[in-house]
């Protein structure tokens, strides 16, 4: 029960000092996010990228120093629960007109759970549901920009119109030639529209501030033409032989925007006052996106985690099928499991590995870290990381529960009706890539193993080898997209050393079926991945016609050559056949 009355004055300053420190983190969040616009304009692509990674450590910075904070104050630790209480009501109140409010309890909360015992997390001292509404939230200062800007032209000003959608984000810098962009943009309009009668109200609505990732800043908004809405998105990108700048493409409808904002890219780096308002936005044009994840790819990913798990709660209040080992062929490092009817895979640390694994929990949670800072390029599947999940112990089959308590003893806890795990990753469920093999007609074969190869080499224009290419450590998405998964193996493509197999110097050698040449750590061998992947003549023959190259150390050689000379490589969410041409 809450308290009827405020009586302790320590509440109230707590509760103070916890907003200060969640706005502390959200003005460095936003400075290094509008930042982002003056690297765009001037090709700092390293500095992009170094920026998308250091924003990711901001939270818990704040959320340890915070937590410093009120222990060396107020003890924070030893208070009585009815102080916690009516610091929670304090906090409320502190929120009425907060522009991020959402953000704020998810700070609380934070905070909350490293200085009270796990046993509290589920009781009203956390918001363990929203208690401050996000709608309608808007800034409302002189200076401040709208969340978005509404444009009304006619036929004849059209392209006139998409001009200055771009000019108003005042670039500082020019562009090749703007005029005959804008008229691409309204070719690309015409062609998606068809023949459509102009209504009264058509309009463009643009969200106020770019959204910047890698190389590319991306114009995104909706067309509205009587009740049909078509969002669209402009990737505006930089020519490198002069500086200036150019409109890319036009994208499309909602799946060319779930491509865009895709779970297995890096998060985009925007200026928002009122994020909610730019969620809501967004999911208007992408109503099948969870708000977890539209929250995640604006870089809240602390946000994201918070809302997926009360939609899995949600969902478990409603669903009644059981977890399951996840099918498909087991991993060595990772126990996976999966909830039939929802739509995501859990991954646990195993305790042992098979002696072939040199790897320990430690270095398997690094490479988890570097494939969350690093940019993911679409072809790595972001991970949710959460400690303390507790399950209902009823919900599981039997058979998991007998391979959790054999390889993961030290990450469960059984605890009556409830089974905790101390550490688990949550990702989108995809197909594994050799199971879809086996069901693929010819058409659906050839397309997943030319996508296959692609996205090792887009992972390797993003300086990442993957280490086991093995098919089952791929994913097939609905989009047709195939998905790196098992990280435990990644390594910098700038750390390995690619090599040719030496030439036997005997007929022993050459006849041996053991490696008889020298290795040292990082060597990699890339004419000896054929024998482990293309056993099947159907998916050889795909595989070099398109990605001969791939089994060649001098391919690997050159593209990390690239990469040590400084080059980033244009990696586009978006079909390069959809892209205009010349700049």
């Amino acid at each position: 029960m809450f308290p009827t009355q405020l009586t302790d004055t320590r509440a109230f300053d707590i509760a103070q000092a916890l907003l200060g420190g969640f706005g502390d983190h959200y003005r460095r969040f936003r400075a290094v996010s509008a930042q982002a616009q003056a690297r765009f304009e001037r090709g700092d692509w390293a500095g992009q990228q170094r920026a998308q990674a250091l924003r990711i450590e901001f939270y818990d910075a704040r959320v340890a120093e915070t937590t410093a904070l009120l222990q060396a104050r107020f003890a924070a630790a030893t208070l009585p629960m009815d102080v916690w209480q009516q610091v929670k009501l304090h906090y409320i109140g502190l929120l009425t007109n907060h522009h991020q409010p959402e953000l704020a309890e998810t700070f609380f909360n934070s905070v909350c759970t490293r200085i009270l015992h796990h046993a509290y997390f589920h009781n009203d001292f956390i918001f363990v549901r929203p208690a401050i509404s996000t709608e309608y939230i808007e800034n409302d200062e002189p200076a401040a920009r709208p969340t978005y800007r509404a444009y009304y032209p006619t036929p004849a000003t059209l392209r006139e119109t998409i001009a200055r959608v771009v000019t108003n984000f005042q670039l500082d810098g020019e562009f090749v030639d703007l005029h005959r962009d804008a008229g691409r943009v309204l070719d690309a309009v015409t062609r998606q529209l068809g023949d459509f009668r102009w209504r009264a109200n058509f309009q463009l609505q643009v969200l106020s501030s770019l959204f910047f990732r890698n190389k590319g800043a991306y114009v995104v908004g909706k067309i509205i033409n009587g009740f049909t809405e078509t969002p669209f998105a402009l990737p505006i990108l930089r020519r490198d032989s002069d500086g200036r700048f150019f409109i890319d493409a036009a994208l499309f409808g909602e799946d060319d925007l779930l491509m865009l904002f895709s779970f297995a890219r890096a998060y985009f780096l925007v200026d928002m006052q009122v994020p909610s308002a730019y969620v809501q936005f967004l999911r208007s044009m992408m109503p099948r996106k969870p708000r977890s994840e539209i929250y995640a790819a604006l870089g809240l990913q602390k946000q994201g985690k918070s809302l997926f798990y009360r939609d899995f709660l949600a969902h478990l209040r409603h669903s009644s099928d059981r977890f399951r080992i996840a099918p498909g062929i087991k991993g060595m490092v990772m126990l996976v499991f999966d909830l039939p009817s929802f739509p995501f895979v859990f991954k646990v640390i195993k305790d042992f590995y098979p002696a072939a694994k040199d790897t320990s929990r430690e270095q398997i949670q690094r490479k988890y870290r570097l494939v969350k800072a690093h940019d993911r390029v679409g072809r790595m599947a972001d991970t949710l990381e959460y400690t303390r999940v507790a399950f209902p112990r009823h919900r599981f089959e039997e058979a998991l529960l007998a391979e959790l308590r054999h390889f993961c003893p030290s990450v469960l806890e059984e605890n009556g009706d409830d089974l905790v795990l101390r550490h688990v990753y949550i990702e989108r469920r995809m197909v594994p890539l050799n199971l879809y093999l086996q069901d693929a007609t010819p058409e659906q074969r050839e397309r997943a193993v030319v996508e296959y190869g692609q996205a090792i080499k887009d992972l390797v224009a993003a300086n990442i080898f993957p280490g086991d290419m093995l098919w089952k450590n791929f994913g097939v998405t609905r989009h047709g997209k195939v998905v790196f998964y098992d990280y435990d193996e990644i390594e910098y493509l700038t750390d390995c050393h690619f090599r040719r197999v030496p030439a036997p110097r005997s007929e022993e050698e050459e006849m041996s079926g053991e490696v008889w040449w020298p290795v040292a750590p990082r060597d990699v061998f890339p004419e000896t991945f054929a024998p482990f992947l293309l056993g099947d003549p159907r998916v050889r023959e795909v595989f070099m016609r398109h990605h001969a190259d791939l089994l060649d150390a001098d391919f690997w050689n050159g593209q990390k050559q690239r990469i040590q000379a400084g080059h980033v490589h244009d990696v586009f969410p978006y079909d390069p056949a959809r892209r205009f041409g010349s700049a």
